[in-house]
């Protein structure tokens, strides 16, 4: 919905360009301090000081990681907003093509910098209420998010448009709201669990926080893990250049398509993410590798079985989704199809995204950060390597290709790594699951592909309702074959949700 309405609003122009690019840019950081390197250290910690030393020790752990974590967020929300522009600059410096949409990309960047910091304690109180078990709040809070700004779209656009001022401004505004509520939402969750972190500013506080070996574990792990994020960032921030260099709306089509990619990629990756790494370290911790790798084990198993026919639909059904979801209002015919070729190139490797989600915490789970990261810097220069091979020819589209292929590779090699070092152990019977997968994914192959062409789903922007009426019946279908499919050669995925 959230989509929709931007799209519908604000179409694929410069200034939504600006927009996107100013919204990446806390974003960025944000993987940094939140749920990137941060998690990745925070809650292994957490969760081996919880098994070996109890509540009471992991509470102190709690507090002090949470004033220096503080301290270095007001810093960094000081130093980006004073820095926006160079921030803009080194993201889009392609943006300078349009005076206009460079200015408000730094007037946004500006606004919704400090951003970061409400996500960062997120991230924090996440990890705690994950590593007690209290899954339901951190997995409900990013609604938060998207109902702020779906309000400011509806209500604060239009309203800034009567007062002469931009309506784009009013998405930063939405996106400084929503972190505010995120944050807002996790203190009673903390307070019930008697975890709700007290700030120590002093000299004496602050000192004992930085001393604390567990803060300095965390420190520790920390650094590897932020070059394997910032890998990632970088990226990031090299497709996001080369988009800003392409045509006017190729930095949005790229951010329509990521929405449709990072759907079942949270759904299904994150969520597993989530749930496996408190669990994993817990194992780990306590010496039960059976255990550990069992839940591997499950964890790919759920990622293969949903994320193939997810990356299915990406791949096939790309244009009806792509229409259905983003064309009205501002965003044309044309803009449908460009975002839909992004799109496909995100279905190449949607399978090897989510697995990432499950693997890497395999790796974290035993505090070794430094092998994904090595895979990452290899994997960068790949993914670099092929967008100067098919940028010429494919335009926007090559870019998140490339990613998609780069995500494949990574999750194969981390696949490879675990199991060379016998922490993961396959258990019997994954050839066959495989290829039960495989004939159900092809069935319905051929069935997205004919609905794909049977309709002209651009020419029913008329009757909305009927278009939208007639995709629900189109997913309903592919469920019911694939998993149908899948049950007829003998896969009981029932037992997957059971387990």
């Amino acid at each position: 919905m959230r989509e929709l309405l931007m799209a519908s609003a604000f179409g694929a122009s410069a200034l939504t360009d600006a927009f996107n690019v100013a919204f990446r840019i806390p974003n960025l950081f944000r993987r940094l301090f939140a749920e990137g390197a941060f998690s990745q250290a925070f809650v292994p910690v957490l969760a081996a000081t919880k098994a070996k030393e109890g509540e009471e020790a992991t509470r102190l752990v709690i507090e002090r990681v949470a004033a220096v974590l503080s301290l270095a967020l007001l810093v960094t929300c000081v130093a980006g907003v004073l820095g926006a522009p160079w921030l803009v600059w080194g993201m889009a410096s392609g943006l300078q093509q349009n005076p206009q949409g460079y200015d408000a990309a730094v007037v946004m960047t500006r606004w919704m910098f400090p951003y970061i910091a409400f996500m960062s304690l997120v991230a924090l109180s996440a990890g705690v209420l994950n590593t007690w078990k209290r899954f339901a709040v951190p997995a409900a809070t990013p609604v938060l998010l998207n109902v702020a700004m779906i309000a400011a779209a509806v209500v604060g656009a239009p309203w800034l448009a009567k007062q002469g001022i931009e309506p784009i401004f009013a998405m930063a505004g939405g996106v400084m709201l929503g972190g505010c509520l995120q944050l807002a939402v996790q203190v009673p969750a903390l307070k019930a669990l008697g975890l709700l972190p007290r700030l120590r500013w002093g000299p004496a506080a602050l000192k004992a926080a930085w001393n604390d070996p567990a803060t300095r574990n965390i420190t520790t792990l920390m650094l590897p893990a932020l070059l394997g994020v910032s890998v990632a960032q970088i990226s990031l921030l090299i497709n996001t250049q080369i988009a800003s260099h392409l045509q006017p709306g190729s930095v949005s089509w790229l951010s329509y398509a990521d929405r449709l990619m990072e759907f079942p990629t949270a759904m299904l990756g994150v969520a597993l993410g989530v749930v496996l790494m408190p669990q994993l370290a817990a194992a780990r911790a306590s010496g039960d590798e059976q255990k550990y790798s069992a839940m591997l084990d499950w964890g790919l198993r759920l990622v293969v079985l949903l994320a193939a026919p997810c990356a299915v639909a990406l791949l096939c059904l790309a244009h009806p989704l792509v229409a259905v979801l983003y064309h009205y209002g501002a965003f044309t015919a044309r803009d449908v199809d460009q975002t839909a070729l992004a799109l496909m190139g995100w279905g190449v490797g949607l399978v090897g995204v989510i697995a990432i989600k499950v693997l890497a915490p395999g790796y974290y789970a035993r505090q070794d950060i430094k092998t994904p990261v090595r895979i990452a810097v290899v994997v960068l220069v790949i993914t670099q390597i092929l967008n100067a091979l098919l940028v010429p020819h494919l335009a926007h589209a090559a870019l998140s290709l490339s990613i998609g292929l780069g995500a494949t590779i990574n999750a194969l090699w981390l696949l490879i790594g675990l199991m060379r070092r016998r922490s993961y152990l396959p258990s019997p019977g994954w050839g066959v699951f495989v290829l039960q997968v495989s004939v159900a994914s092809a069935l319905l192959v051929v069935f997205l592909w004919w609905v794909s062409r049977a309709l002209d789903w651009t020419a029913l922007q008329a009757q909305p309702w009927q278009r939208i009426g007639l995709l629900a019946a189109v997913l309903l279908g592919s469920a019911v074959i694939y998993l149908g499919a899948a049950r007829a050669t003998g896969l009981r995925w029932m037992r997957y949700v059971r387990r």
